[in-house]
């Protein structure tokens, strides 16, 4: 692969959403099989609610503080839940022309430029009205794309139901980051 054809995806997990989870896993695994390098994020040492947007922002930051993002051609951010908030804060903050994925976002997610984005979520996420959310997207120009009774992780108990919804997500992940 030539210089100029690098491609970069970096995952933003969330509070005790990890990148060894599912949603995390097969993406990265996707990204990889798509000749992207990968940086996985790790989030810790939380304190309250209202300061983890800040706390995962500087650690973001400082895992991120050696990467140059003009050696790539293409970046792609993939977020979940707390780390939809994160991607988009860094990418604004940075000025960052990356794609993103933003799995299970929470309303503070839409804080920020929601430009060159794709969200899924589940109707029955505690951590966010399906109706909130739906709103924002329609709002911001967001695709989103909902799973009938699925939580926060985008699962509903039924695991047929749910391996299935995996691979339409996944699915849909890899028409973004062809």
């Amino acid at each position: 692969m030539s210089e100029n054809a690098k491609k970069l995806c970096v995952l933003f997990p969330g509070i005790g959403y990890h990148c060894d989870k599912p949603l995390l896993y097969y993406s990265e695994k996707l990204a990889r099989s798509k000749g992207y390098e990968t940086k996985k994020l790790e989030f810790s040492g939380f304190g309250s609610k209202e300061e983890a947007p800040c706390h995962a922002l500087a650690l973001a930051e400082k895992q991120l503080e050696e990467v140059d993002f003009s050696a790539y051609s293409r970046v792609v951010f993939i977020g979940k839940s707390l780390g939809t908030i994160v991607c988009l804060a860094y990418r604004d903050s940075k000025k960052i022309g990356a794609e993103a994925v933003l799995l299970t976002p929470l309303t503070f997610t839409f804080d920020f430029p929601a430009q060159n984005c794709i969200a899924f979520h589940g109707t029955a996420d505690p951590w966010a009205a399906a109706a909130d959310i739906e709103r924002l997207c329609s709002e911001k120009g967001v695709p989103l794309y909902t799973y009938p009774g699925a939580n926060h992780s985008l699962e509903t108990g039924r695991t047929l139901d749910d391996i299935a919804a995996m691979s339409d997500i996944i699915g849909k992940i890899a028409g973004i980051i062809d």
